[in-house]
C-alpha cells in the first residue's frame, strides 16, 4: 500500500509540472503559476494520505478536502476559492489532454464556494470613505509606500499590475500608465491625475538615488529589487491597521483592509460621483463578455477627461 501511494504521488506531481508548462505557454504570470502549484501540491499531499488517485477523484473526495481546509486549515473564505480555482485550472487542462472525462471542479465552486455579487466588486469587502482615504495615504510618510497607496487608490489596479510596472511604462504627456499584458484585463491603459503626479515624481527622485539593479517602479529597500507581493501587502496593511481599518484577528472580510481594497474603492467612489457604468468599466480593464462590447470603443481622450472629472481628491 505504501509502494501504491507512492506512486499515485510521483505520477499525480509529474502532472503538475507538465501543467505548469502549460501555463506559460498561456502567458500567465509568474505570480499565478507558483500560487498554483503550491495549492496543487497541498491537495497533492492530502490526496496521498487518503490513498486517493488525483485521477479518481469524486465530489466527495472534494467535499472531503473542502471540510479539511475549512476547518483543519482553518483558512479563510478567499484562500478556500483560490484553492479550488487551482483545482479547477489543473483539472481543466487534465480534461483537455483527454486524461479525465470531466471538470467537476466549477459545478463544485459554484455549489459551495460561489460568492453572488452586485455590480463589480464584492459587496462585503470593506469600503472607507473618500476622508479616510485622504486620512490613510496622508499618514504614510514613506515615499514609496505613499505612491503605491495613492497610485492604488487613483487608478484602481491590481496589486499585481502596480508591482510589474517600470518607469518607462508611465507617461508624462497625459499621465497615463501602460500596464503589462495580462489575462485578466482588456483595457492596459489607466490614468493618474495632478496629486497623484505629484506624490509620484517625489518617489522617483528618491528611488532614483537608490541605484537598484532594476528598471521596476516600485523596489525593495533591502534586496534592490523589484518589490514582491508580500512586500507590498505588508506596507499597506501596517498604515491600514494603525488607523483600525484593518483587523487581522476578525474573521469578516469587511474588517481587513487589503490592497484590493483600495480597487473597491476605487470602483465604487467613481461610480457614486457619477462617472458611467461603461466608463468605469474600461478603466478597471474588465474582460469584455458580451459582443457589444468588443465592438464597443470608448474614446481615450474622453475617457481621460472623464476619469479627471470624477476621481475624488485626497488633499495628498
Amino acid at each position: 500500500m505504501e509502494e501504491l501511494t507512492l506512486k499515485l504521488a510521483h505520477d499525480f506531481n509529474q502532472l503538475i509540472e507538465r501543467f505548469d508548462r502549460d501555463c506559460a505557454l498561456r502567458d500567465m504570470t509568474p505570480e499565478t503559476i507558483k500560487r498554483y502549484k503550491i495549492n496543487l501540491l497541498i491537495f497533492a499531499d492530502y490526496l496521498s494520505t487518503k490513498d486517493i488517485d488525483g485521477m479518481q477523484i469524486d465530489k466527495s473526495t472534494l467535499q472531503d478536502f473542502l471540510h479539511y481546509i475549512k476547518y483543519e486549515r482553518k483558512v479563510k473564505h478567499k484562500t478556500m476559492g483560490n484553492y479550488f480555482s487551482s483545482l479547477s485550472a489543473f483539472y481543466g487542462y487534465l480534461e483537455f489532454e483527454g486524461l479525465v472525462s470531466v471538470n467537476l471542479i466549477p459545478s463544485f465552486r459554484k455549489r459551495y464556494l460561489k460568492r453572488y455579487k452586485e455590480g463589480f466588486d464584492d459587496p462585503e469587502r470593506k469600503l472607507i470613505s473618500v476622508e479616510e482615504m485622504s486620512r490613510l495615504v496622508n499618514s504614510i510618510l514613506d515615499p514609496r509606500d505613499k505612491t503605491m497607496a495613492v497610485m492604488l487608490a487613483k487608478t484602481g489596479v491590481r496589486r499585481g499590475e502596480l508591482l510589474r510596472l517600470d518607469i518607462e511604462d508611465i507617461n508624462w504627456n497625459d499621465h497615463s500608465v501602460t500596464l503589462k499584458p495580462t489575462p485578466k484585463r482588456s483595457n492596459r491603459v489607466v490614468f493618474f491625475d495632478d496629486e497623484c503626479a505629484i506624490i509620484l515624481r517625489r518617489w522617483l527622485s528618491v528611488r532614483e538615488k537608490l541605484n537598484p539593479e532594476t528598471n521596476a517602479l516600485f523596489v525593495s529597500y533591502q534586496s534592490q529589487g523589484r518589490l514582491d507581493r508580500n512586500g507590498c501587502w505588508t506596507a499597506i496593511v501596517k498604515y491600514a491597521k494603525r488607523l483600525g481599518f484593518h483587523n487581522p484577528d476578525s474573521p469578516r472580510l469587511e474588517d481587513h483592509f487589503g490592497p484590493h481594497c483600495f480597487r473597491h474603492w476605487f470602483t465604487t467612489w467613481l461610480l457614486r460621483n457619477g462617472m458611467p457604468r461603461e466608463y468605469v468599466k474600461e478603466l478597471r480593464g474588465d474582460r469584455r463578455g458580451e459582443a457589444i462590447d468588443i465592438y464597443h470603443h470608448i474614446d481615450r481622450e474622453d475617457l481621460r477627461r472623464a476619469y479627471l472629472a470624477f476621481i475624488p481628491k485626497l488633499g495628498v
